[in-house]
């Protein structure tokens, strides 16, 4: 049993710029507020393998998540899976990038929720939840990715 959400942004920053901030997860509390921290392994640049260790509060619940990055084709496409094992975890996640005419970039985000044990009776509120944010979502991406300029 599984659910997705999706969002799409445009981004007033040129392409790459965008592909190389979203690779690197650490970025992740600058527009998630449930990421408490995140780190990863190994150092150095991101790439197939790469896996961000974090801690994120859902719900009034502290859990530990861990995302490996599946595919990177650069600059267009990221994708993830979770590794961790939680009630609730993202079988895939990722992102798509495009050039906008105005030299700026489309950015696709979506992941598929899997509920396990109990997460599977959470699955439709947590996936409602995320849906209904998922345009939030998008425009705090947006906004810390031209802060960071």
């Amino acid at each position: 049993m599984s659910t997705q959400f999706e969002a799409t942004v445009d981004i007033d920053r040129p392409i790459e710029e965008v592909f190389a901030y979203l690779a690197d997860g650490r970025h992740d509390p600058e527009f998630s507020p449930r990421v408490l921290e995140i780190d990863k392994s190994p150092e150095g640049a991101t790439r197939v393998g790469t896996v961000f260790h974090s801690t994120v509060k859902d719900a009034g619940m502290t859990s530990q998540r861990d995302f490996e990055i599946s595919e990177m084709t650069a600059p267009t496409r990221i994708r993830w899976h979770e590794v961790s094992h939680n009630s609730i975890t993202a079988e895939e996640g990722g992102y798509d990038l495009e050039r906008t005419a105005e030299g700026g970039t489309r950015v696709r985000l979506f992941n598929v929720l899997e509920g396990h044990g109990l997460g599977k009776l959470l699955l439709p509120l947590a996936g409602s939840a995320a849906r209904k944010d998922a345009p939030a979502f998008g425009q705090r991406i947006k906004a810390a990715v031209e802060a960071s300029a």
